[in-house]
């Protein structure tokens, strides 16, 4: 996984880690995927989500905001950065991701901005997760209260 990440009126930040990517359940029909890499601090997450037949498409798929349980289909990515020894953090509330293979690898780009009050602003990400491999563990995708 490789990010670059753009903070306003301040220097770009780009990181590269190993990333995993486990199939993941709600009920209901729900179905989803979970691609994260992280290294020393730095890290980006992203949670594809459809319903049913819904199987895992290429093309693009729209942002969800982290509260939301309704959409059915879509995708929510969050990042956490490091900047000296302080932890950054923000969800994408614009853009859009990528999905360009799936099967026992993933492949995508995630590609928006969002609000990082303590940089000044809005911050932008493009992260790109290439040859994923698919665990073959699944995790719960059932979203927390």
């Amino acid at each position: 996984m490789r990010a670059v990440l753009a903070r306003p009126h301040q220097d770009t930040i780009r990181f590269e880690a190993a990333a995993g990517a486990k199939r993941c359940g709600g009920g209901s029909g729900r179905w989803g995927l979970l691609l994260q890499g992280s290294r020393a601090g730095n890290g980006v997450l992203v949670w594809l989500r459809g319903r049913g037949a819904d199987a895992l498409a290429p093309g693009p798929w729209p942002l969800l905001q982290r509260g939301d349980t309704v959409s059915p289909r879509g995708a929510t990515v969050g990042v956490r950065y490091m900047t000296s020894d302080v932890a950054h953090g923000l969800v994408l509330d614009s853009g859009a991701v990528e999905v360009r293979d799936t099967g026992r690898v993933v492949a995508l780009v995630a590609r928006g901005t969002g609000l990082e009050p303590s940089a000044g602003g809005r911050v932008a990400l493009e992260a790109w997760f290439e040859a994923v491999r698919l665990e073959a563990d699944t995790v719960s995708c059932r979203p927390m209260s």
